[in-house]
């Protein structure tokens, strides 16, 4: 069992039981969801039904990270998500996660109420979300990414040559160990088989030693394995790969339908208790 350290002196226990990270897109073109909570107030309508389902964490994003994306302005992106951290901080108890890679916006996030930082480019886009993060005391998931750069044949070296680098900016910081989460970056510039194979070696990312987010939801590998196009049909699929990525050891699992990924690692949960009272 680990403990998660988070801003605004929140803590999450990381081990006993598979922790959910409700996905809240305040984008109108993400992949799956785009367009269904752009407004503060369909926003918050969806963060309190992610949080009725079950979810222990909602990560609200303001800018697509879809393959092929359009970036929109730092500007744009704050104006999207700090509306709804400040509303959901003051009309829930959620665990907030803002989902950047700008430092600036980061800051403004934390200041509204934010307690994680989820950094899609593990802290090597822009290095002073390391410095935000060490200052604000901010739970840290550092995020594996092959965008815009040559990877390593291998993928699990090629998680290991990006995660190290990540991992020793975050100390150059004075970042907390206990404020750290790495997430493996499914379907972030990796194919069908790459993904596949990271499930399958998702144990060898053990030797880390630090807790474990997994971003599988209705991802394009899902949709090559069932032959499922339609991203919103892919929940049965993600609840599988939920399943075996929780077996491996992963701890949080960043989902868009809570429900059923739920259901699914209590089956798993229920699997590693009975292994540990062997």
């Amino acid at each position: 069992m680990k403990h998660w350290q988070l801003a605004h002196g929140k803590v999450l226990e990381v081990g006993p039981r598979a922790l959910l990270m409700g996905i809240l897109n305040v984008t109108p073109d993400s992949f799956s969801d785009g367009g269904s909570a752009f407004e503060v107030r369909t926003a918050l309508d969806k963060a309190q039904d992610l949080l009725a389902q079950g979810a222990d964490i909602i990560d609200i994003g303001g800018e697509s990270t879809r393959p092929n994306a359009e970036s929109v302005s730092a500007k744009t992106e704050q104006a999207r998500i700090l509306p709804v951290i400040r509303v959901l901080k003051e009309q829930t108890d959620a665990i907030i996660s803002v989902d950047t890679y700008r430092a600036e916006t980061a800051q403004l996030a934390v200041e509204a109420g934010a307690h994680i930082i989820n950094d899609v480019w593990g802290l090597q886009r822009e290095k002073d979300i390391a410095s935000i993060a060490q200052e604000t005391g901010a739970g840290l998931v550092i995020m594996h990414t092959g965008r815009e750069r040559e990877k390593l044949d291998d993928p699990i070296a090629d998680q290991f040559f990006f995660l190290e680098k990540s991992l020793q900016i975050a100390a150059e910081a004075g970042i907390a160990s206990a404020q750290i989460m790495l997430d493996p970056g499914f379907g972030f510039a990796k194919d069908q088989s790459e993904d596949i194979e990271l499930i399958a070696r998702f144990p060898s990312l053990m030797a880390f030693d630090y807790p474990w987010l997994v971003g599988t939801s209705r991802k394009r590998f899902i949709g090559g394995v069932t032959g499922i196009e339609s991203p919103q049909e892919r929940d049965v699929g993600t609840s599988a790969t939920s399943v075996a990525l929780r077996l491996a050891g992963a701890d949080i699992f960043r989902v868009h339908n809570i429900g059923i990924n739920k259901q699914a690692l209590a089956i798993a949960d229920a699997i590693l208790q009975s292994k540990r009272q062997e």
